[in-house]
């Protein structure tokens, strides 16, 4: 009896409703990843970055899979790590995978203790990315502190992807896409072409 009366319920109610009722939300890929295979909170970092294959610096920036990693100490860890900022997370090898994990790991204590002595325990007054003491973050043209070649930088929307050519992509400058897309077949490929320039 009860199930009749729900059924009589639905099939007076405005069409409207009914549809709402029968109609779910689309579900993003991330969504559908969390609901099949648990919580991302139980996930390993490693696990959580290749939910979605995106780069590597755009995956270490995404809150929704580690939080408080921003621009500048993504530029960091993917520079201590010697991986490449346009990287796709699905193709790191395990290597790749445990020297991002201790440069994450390294570079956020390193930063914790650098900052906690710089501003005495207190909270800064002025909040700034940029620090004299990073590697490569805020240094474009300025000599990486590992190698000495000029660190060079990616410009994207709103923000810009710091990185070394040499210790980070084998000498290989990456494309810029507003500059690479202006010089077409003239952008250099390498900092002995960019050199030359």
């Amino acid at each position: 009896r009860g199930r009749q009366r729900d059924r009589d319920a639905v099939s007076q109610a405005p069409m409207t409703r009914t549809l709402t009722i029968l109609t779910r939300p689309k579900r993003t890929l991330t969504q559908k990843a969390t609901q099949r295979s648990g919580s991302l909170r139980s996930r390993s970092p490693r696990a959580r970055l290749s939910i979605e294959n995106h780069t590597l610096k755009r995956s270490l920036t995404d809150q929704r899979f580690l939080a408080g990693i921003g621009n500048a100490y993504s530029d960091e860890i993917l520079h201590r790590a010697r991986i490449s900022p346009i990287r796709q997370t699905r193709h790191l090898t395990d290597d790749q995978w445990q020297a991002l994990h201790t440069a994450s790991k390294k570079v956020i204590c390193e930063w914790v203790s650098i900052l906690r002595d710089k501003y005495n325990g207190g909270f800064p007054s002025k909040m700034t990315p940029f620090h004299d003491e990073m590697s490569v973050h805020g240094k474009y043209r300025q000599p990486c502190p590992d190698c000495g070649k000029p660190v060079q930088r990616i410009r994207y929307a709103t923000n810009e992807c710091n990185y070394c050519a040499e210790c980070q992509n084998q000498g290989t400058l990456l494309a810029d896409r507003s500059l690479s897309r202006l010089l077409k077949k003239d952008w250099p490929k390498t900092l002995e072409e960019l050199d030359q320039v």
